[in-house]
């Protein structure tokens, strides 16, 4: 009878704590996302509403900007635990520097430059071999924006760049370009494809080549090394290279990277 009753006492007992250990709550983890401005929409309006929705116990906050400037950000200390950039570059400083981690980058997409002009524009700039036709055009800074680097570097190639000094306006990031071309402050303007693509106050003249440029404007994704949250970035990054999400991307014009 009383071994009976121990042994009853003791699967009461482990029923118990099993019962307490499968109903105990996941911590509320935050994760911070830096990334490309020209990934906000994609971001905020799909991608970060399906992956809390995903991993319930994770909220997702984005921080957008140019990818120069999210570089400096971290190199002071951002706490983000995610960095998207808009081209290697600045991934690769990143890593250099052990301030992204080596084996968490993957090129998740590409994308394409091209030349933009507003719906109601009547220019006469029809390729970017004449855009030196142009009164005013609108850039991202080279220094800071990898848009705006690969803008110099295919205007370079093309042999036109020192003669437009006089007619550049230079942005902090792509968005910045896309809105000075949709109020008429620049004539054309050089912004990626996935940009033009979300303005109906715009129209593409031309893409660019990528034998212009010497490799494909690519979009890298990398872990943080100073997260606190190794685990959920990199549950984070692997849904941002899972076929559902490239499949969101591909609705905003992305292309998968290589």
């Amino acid at each position: 009878m009383r071994k009976g009753l121990s042994i009853l006492l003791a699967g009461v007992m482990a029923t118990s704590l099993f019962g307490c250990s499968s109903n105990k709550p996941q911590e509320e983890v935050k994760l911070t996302i830096a990334a490309a401005a020209s990934l906000e929409n994609a971001f905020e309006d799909e991608l970060i509403p399906m992956f809390e929705k995903e991993y319930s116990n994770v909220t997702i906050e984005g921080v957008y900007d140019s990818s120069g400037k999210l570089q400096l950000q971290i190199e002071k200390g951002l706490d983000a635990d995610v960095f998207f950039s808009a081209a290697t570059t600045q991934m690769n400083a990143l890593k250099d520097e052990d301030l992204v981690d080596a084996d968490s980058i993957s090129n998740v997409l590409e994308n394409k430059l091209v030349l933009i002009k507003g719906k109601d524009s009547n220019t006469t700039v029809t390729e970017f071999d004449n855009i030196s036709a142009a009164s005013m055009i609108a850039i991202g800074d080279p220094e800071v924006v990898p848009a705006g680097s690969y803008a110099k570097e295919a205007l370079t190639n093309l042999g036109v760049w020192d003669s437009i000094q006089d007619r550049l306006s230079l942005a902090g990031n792509v968005t910045e370009v896309l809105s000075q071309v949709e109020a008429g402050n620049a004539e054309v303007g050089l912004v990626y494809a996935t940009d033009a693509a979300s303005s109906d106050k715009v129209e593409v003249v031309a893409e660019c080549d990528n034998s212009l440029l010497a490799t494909p404007v690519l979009y890298p994704v990398g872990r943080v090394s100073s997260t606190k949250h190794k685990e959920e970035a990199d549950s984070l990054i692997k849904f941002l290279k899972s076929d559902k999400a490239l499949k969101v991307f591909k609705k905003y014009g992305f292309k998968k990277g290589e």
